[in-house]
């Protein structure tokens, strides 16, 4: 199947995008899908024959617990609709704790790495073979960006793709720019880890922008595509010929002429390298292992373990857990803040309208001491009743359209103190 060329498509550049001339197809993220009613620009491209695949975020198929059955039968539907020929997803947790730690459950709001081990393995090789057999169409996973590195791992990234690869038989979204953030966080050559893949599994290839800051790669997916990525683009496509390659942009929007010229960009790296003699296959690629059994719930158990002690210690400020950089991990959980308050503002756009200027400091003392747990949007409620139960905004006309806005999503009143103390102590008992 062969895509072409592409772009991420989004609602703040949804009229860009049918305008740029040369687009074969769009990927659309697929929680921001809703079943009932598709986006009167998607349905547009689709009328054109644009083809638009849908991109998961929330699925954590590298968590410690099988995936959701809702989140799968929503992201099958989200196919459905589209008519897609494959979805795509992430290898990554984002969600920790709960019943199988017998503590509080924890979201990342962010994709978070999973350890490249053979318990990781065999537990995201099980995972990925449930939803596999839960979705209508092939399922394609996509290599992260992270600022961390988990102590002991026995894989590389490459290693680690191919033996997925071979037990599940699950294509590949490669990422370039993230294996260029994992050189310059992780000091990982993007050459050996493309040596190492099956570049035959690739169903698309991602290209994005990202910014260099105190020796740290923060892949922003809101600046320029830089030329070390588009190196690594062209050191991929010395090896394959990619089925379909995609622009990625998801904030600070160019204006529709520099997307176009990022694009024209992306098509003469491809031109060139392929007019270059084509790199030889390695010959030294280490054999992966075949089918693999189940993950025994005590490998899952220490895995859920592992990745509560991470999430914790970058969400709800525990400590560090043995053998990670410190100072990585304070770069996260910054990182992490910043995402959650940035999209906690565009999910209720009226939080930063009321609050003006001191919305950023306010949510950011506020995710301090309060890890999400049930989404975005309800993160963005439980902050506005936080402000409230504190009295705050000190701006009576402030405070009064905060209330407003809570009591038209929420209900008649935010509750008192103890109300919350209570729903405290009961989330800490039941594990929810």
């Amino acid at each position: 199947m062969r895509l072409g060329i592409g772009i991420g498509w989004r609602p703040e550049i949804s009229e860009a995008v049918e305008a740029l001339p040369g687009i074969d197809w769009v990927e659309a993220v697929a929680e921001n899908i809703c079943t009932g009613h598709l986006p009167d620009s998607l349905a547009r491209l689709r009328e054109r024959g644009v083809t638009v695949v849908p991109h998961g975020v929330s699925l954590g198929l590298g968590g410690a617990d099988r995936p959701d059955p809702g989140r799968l039968t929503d992201l099958a539907a989200r196919a459905e609709l589209l008519s897609a020929p494959l979805v795509t997803e992430h290898i990554a947790f984002v969600r920790a704790g709960g019943p199988r730690t017998a503590s509080p459950g924890l979201e990342a709001g962010h994709l978070l790495p999973v350890p490249r081990t053979r318990d990781a393995l065999a537990v995201l090789s099980e995972n990925v073979r449930i939803a596999q057999e839960s979705l209508p169409v092939p399922l394609a996973l996509e290599n992260i960006a992270t600022l961390i590195s988990w102590p002991g791992e026995e894989l590389t990234e490459g290693q680690f793709l191919a033996e997925l690869v071979e037990r599940t038989g699950v294509r590949l979204l490669i990422d370039v720019a993230n294996l260029h953030t994992n050189h310059v966080n992780r000091g990982e050559d993007p050459a050996t880890a493309l040596d190492e893949l099956p570049v035959e599994a690739i169903a698309y290839v991602h290209v994005a922008g990202g910014v260099e800051k105190d020796g740290v790669w923060h892949d922003t997916h809101a600046h320029p595509v830089t030329a070390p990525v588009l190196d690594v683009l062209a050191e991929l496509r010395s090896r394959v010929d990619p089925p379909g390659v995609l622009l990625e942009r998801d904030d600070d929007f160019p204006p529709a002429g520099e997307l176009a010229g990022e694009l024209d960009t992306i098509r003469a790296t491809l031109d060139r390298a392929a007019a270059c003699p084509a790199r030889p296959a390695p010959g030294g690629r280490p054999a992966a292992r075949t089918g693999g059994s189940e993950p025994a719930d005590a490998t899952r158990d220490r895995l859920a373990a592992a990745q509560t002690a991470l999430l914790s210690a970058l969400v709800a400020g525990g400590p560090a857990p043995q053998g990670f950089d410190r100072r990585r991990l304070g770069v996260q959980s910054r990182a992490l803040a910043a995402k959650r308050a940035g999209v906690v503002a565009k999910v209720a756009p009226e939080l930063p309208e009321i609050l003006g200027t001191g919305y950023r400091d306010a949510f950011l003392a506020y995710a301090a001491t309060r890890p999400m747990s049930a989404g975005y949007r309800r993160d963005a409620l439980d902050f506005a009743e936080d402000l409230l139960i504190a009295g705050r905004p000190a701006d009576d006309a402030a405070r009064r359209r905060l209330t407003h806005w809570w009591q038209d999503r929420a209900g008649a009143r935010p509750p008192r103190r103890t109300t919350r103390l209570v729903r405290a102590a009961r989330a800490a008992l039941t594990g929810r």
